[in-house]
């Protein structure tokens, strides 16, 4: 069966994942995702991937928890998606929790943080809000 929007399913998977208190996530790759979690990984929320390779390639995310066994991830928004996609010029890039959140962003060079994104000079589309 296939996806209508498979970002927001992997954004689902690793927030319920976070819940039960899941070590890991084993989602179908796409070029998409794994940009997503190399950027997480790169900001600290996610410990490791990888991308297994076969008929279907396989994504395996390692989820990252701090004391007493508190996700690292408190919450993971979605906001453009098929039915609404969401673009923002360099200036109206938004910030999450006053800049302490990560905006993660679609842009012509690839995808990024917000930070990156305003040092570039550039806006895209914005995938999701990560605090």
């Amino acid at each position: 069966m296939s996806t209508q929007d498979p970002i927001s399913e992997m954004l689902t998977a690793i927030r319920n994942a976070q819940i039960s208190k899941k070590d890991k996530v084993c989602l179908p790759s796409s070029s998409i995702k794994v940009a997503i979690i190399k950027v997480l990984t790169e900001e600290g929320f996610i410990k490791q991937y990888f991308v297994h390779d076969g008929i279907k390639p396989i994504l395996e995310i390692c989820l990252k928890y701090y004391q007493y066994n508190n996700p690292v991830i408190e919450s993971i928004k979605r906001v453009s998606r098929p039915g609404l996609r969401v673009y923002r010029n360099k200036r109206k890039i938004p910030k999450v929790m006053s800049g302490m959140g990560v905006v993660i962003i679609s842009t012509a060079k690839g995808v990024m943080t917000d930070k990156k994104a305003k040092r570039l000079n550039i806006g895209g589309e914005i995938i999701c809000y990560v605090s």
